[in-house]
């Protein structure tokens, strides 16, 4: 019990100190983030952008698709170009164009010597820290204030409706008229001037660091990769086989427990489901519904990077543009991912603790149609919005804020934070009289209820930025979410569960169970707190984000290398008792978390991690590789195990059809493995040799995005997609057989009692 309680006290030294550390690199963040300027001028006075317009840029940006429609700082989608480095390289090349003319008519006539002189002047010009901070004004020089001016005019064309760019636009799968009012195109180049600026201009204090540690790698300015990134990839490098050696070495000098003596019946066949359980089987087929218009919309995704504009020749994207179609694809993935982890915390509490609190059917019943209220809500009028190009006020408040994973206008984010709240309630309520039982699981079951805590508080990060919130202090809270709210806190919630149904089903012990959950919250809550920060190396942010990130995102790797074996070791237990059969699948994806964590979130993500590494593949396929194998592999496949656990108890036994199991979890771990491994790896890696060649423009350019190997890698994914495609079917065809045998079990039951009535 001492030992218990020094885990417990551990934990919560390591939640208080990380947060304290991330809270102050945040205040840093905030402080030395790239200044807005009031005024950006040419040395000749003339004002070429105001402050005002870089805001106003920014919201323009954001409500024409924002990282739905390319990246600014290497975050976002992938088809359209990354458009600071976009502008930064089209800049420089404008500007050596200009200064060329000392010499000759073009940069193309210039002697070697004479290239040599005009290239040393553009790469110290576009590196000069032009602003004042006495007076909050940026000043150019002439010949650069021509340049931009040039630059601004391809951005204006290209988000209005000139005939001209409408190839370059089928290309970034982009429709005409993204921006149709004149003032809104005038504002976007401001903003994209401002983000290509910092990513160049020098750091008061900092020669040859710019603001977003010389992120792009763009040559003619001199943007390389920096020495804190260099160095700090060694120390990370180091670090990570260091703690996996130190974890191994643990591991095995650990004292094993002898095998537990399977069980002789199944704990949970006599299980009566109470009136609020039942009420969850809606939320479960919804999951399923829910990730069927996921993958619909990642095939329509997908194929809108060889024809941007249509779908085999449909004009698709006058409905459904890949704004659109991209935004509902990565949002409905959350949604259906936590909605089975919600599901399955409404069905295990009442289970756990024996109580149905009072009304608790109709608080379930309430929060479901609330939840269906917003997703069909928000997905409605963010398809709205983007289609009739509403404008920022309707994007950020009910629209489509334009911001990956955390898309939904604030309007719809505050009553999803209401209904977190509310299962929150729910959850303890039905929990309280567990936790206030002296028993040998209630470790587990506090964890997760102070997880589930975690999961409704923290959700309150997606309300801390505004319309008018500097760009790396948005980043800043969006990762905040996507890295701690659905990486951190469902993951921890998950894992305590899934521990809960292990201990029950006897697979694992109560008391080592109690121990591991704890100190694997506290290995991984160590390591993935201030590892958020891995996201935000060159989002206009200072090195020592570099520093702590690239250290504890290494840390957060090394838990991972473990999973799989565990995950194999209870499958194996699993096999000791015929009746666990009932539950092979849901382990089965149990140990398939296991094997994607390993692979997707440890190798394929620590292969982008390190400073050095992302340096040059931010922005790049090799994000979505780990992304896929991450998401889905692990949060996904963890949703999946836990619905079909769940389905278990809410259906009488023989109403099973396992045989559709099986297609449909080797289809999805197989399509999934070759959507990756053929496909967006390869692509990534592709991309990756051309942006380390010539830099991070060319690598998102349409001469790399729509070449023939590109093509022909993104052609490469159909198969895969087919095989995960037919997985989710079998998936969804169990269900609803599943369903139907339910109801006629349930009128063959009725009839007797008919007849008695007559």
């Amino acid at each position: 019990m001492k030992s218990d309680h020094r885990l417990w006290r551990w934990l919560g030294l390591i939640f208080v100190l990380s947060f304290g550390a991330l809270g102050f690199l945040g205040y840093q963040i905030y402080l030395s983030a790239p200044p807005i300027p009031k005024a950006v001028m040419s040395v000749q006075g003339e004002v070429l952008y105001s402050g005002e317009q870089i805001q106003a840029g920014q919201q323009a940006w954001l409500s024409a698709g924002g990282q739905q429609l390319g990246t600014v700082w290497g975050h976002g989608a992938y088809v359209a170009p990354d458009w600071s480095a976009d502008w930064l390289h089209r800049e420089a090349v404008a500007l050596r164009e200009l200064r060329s003319r000392k010499f000759a008519s073009a940069s193309s006539a210039l002697t070697p010597s004479e290239r040599v002189s005009v290239d040393a002047v553009v790469r110290d010009e576009m590196r000069h820290n032009g602003y004042d901070a006495s007076t909050q004004v940026l000043t150019v020089s002439n010949e650069r204030a021509q340049a931009i001016r040039d630059t601004a005019a391809h951005y204006e064309a290209l988000f209005g409706s000139d005939p001209s760019l409408q190839a370059l636009r089928e290309q970034y799968a982009m429709t005409a008229g993204s921006l149709p009012e004149a003032a809104d195109r005038k504002a976007l180049g401001a903003f994209f001037f401002w983000s290509s600026w910092a990513a160049a201009a020098d750091r008061p204090g900092e020669a040859g660091l710019s603001y977003t540690s010389n992120w792009p790698h763009e040559p003619l300015v001199g943007n390389e990769m920096g020495v804190p990134a260099a160095m700090w990839s060694m120390a990370s490098i180091v670090l990570l086989i260091a703690g996996i050696a130190a974890m191994v070495w643990f591991h095995g000098g650990q004292k094993h427990e002898d095998a537990l003596t399977p069980l002789k019946a199944d704990p949970f066949l006599d299980a009566v489901a109470t009136p609020s359980m039942k009420a969850t089987r809606k939320y479960f087929f919804a999951v399923i519904g829910l990730l069927l218009l996921q993958v619909g919309m990642g095939a329509i995704t997908a194929h809108y990077a060889v024809e941007g504009e249509g779908f085999f020749g449909i004009p698709l994207a006058q409905w459904l543009p890949y704004v659109v179609s991209r935004t509902v694809h990565t949002q409905v993935g959350i949604f259906w991912i936590a909605t089975a982890w919600l599901a399955t915390g409404l069905y295990i509490a009442p289970l756990l603790s024996g109580r149905e609190p009072r009304f608790q059917k109709l608080g379930v019943d309430v929060l479901f149609w609330a939840l269906i209220a917003i997703v069909v809500g928000s997905t409605a009028t963010g398809w709205y919005g983007s289609l009739e190009h509403a404008g920022a006020n309707f994007s950020f408040w009910i629209g489509n804020q334009g911001l990956e994973y955390t898309s939904m206008g604030r309007v719809w984010q505050i009553l999803l934070f209401v209904g977190l709240l509310f299962w929150l309630l729910l959850l303890g309520r039905a929990l309280w009289p567990a936790l206030r039982t002296p028993s040998e699981s209630r470790g587990l079951i506090a964890m997760v209820f102070l997880s589930a805590t975690c999961i409704g508080g923290f959700y309150a990060s997606s309300l801390m930025w505004g319309q008018h919130t500097h760009y790396s202090m948005i980043e800043y809270w969006r990762w905040w979410l996507v890295h701690l709210w659905v990486e951190g806190f469902f993951e921890v919630f998950a894992t305590a569960v899934v521990a809960l149904i292990f201990t029950r089903l006897g697979l694992v012990r109560t008391v080592t169970a109690n121990r591991a959950i704890v100190a694997e919250t506290i290995v991984f809550l160590f390591g993935g707190i201030l590892g958020t920060l891995h996201h935000l190396y060159f989002t206009g942010t200072p090195t020592s984000v570099i520093a702590v990130g690239a250290v504890f995102s290494a840390l957060e790797v090394v838990p991972l290398a473990m999973i799989g074996l565990e995950a194999l070791q209870t499958y194996r237990r699993a096999q000791a008792a015929p009746w666990m059969q009932a539950y092979r699948w849901p382990i089965l994806c149990f140990v398939a978390v296991g094997f994607w964590n390993t692979v997707g979130a440890g190798v394929l993500g620590f292969a982008i991690n390190p400073p050095a590494s992302l340096y040059y593949v931010q922005g790049l396929n090799m994000t979505p590789a780990h992304g896929h194998a991450a998401l889905f592999g692990v949060y996904g496949m963890l949703g999946i195990g836990l619905m079909l656990f769940c389905l278990r108890g809410l259906y009488a036994r023989d109403l099973h059809a396992d045989g559709l199991l099986r297609p449909a979890y080797w289809g999805m771990n197989i399509g999934l493995a070759m959507m990756v491994f053929m496909s967006l790896l390869p692509a990534g890696i592709y991309q990756a040799w051309a942006s380390i060649d010539r830099g991070m423009w060319f690598a998102r350019s349409p001469e790399i995005v729509h070449s023939k190997v590109m093509e022909t890698l993104v052609w490469l994914r159909v198969p895969g997609d087919i095989v995960f495609a037919a997985g989710s079917l079998m998936l969804a065809c169990y269900a609803i057989g599943l369903l139907r045998r339910h109801k006629r079990q349930g009128i063959k039951g009725a009839a007797p009692a008919s007849a008695a009535r007559r």
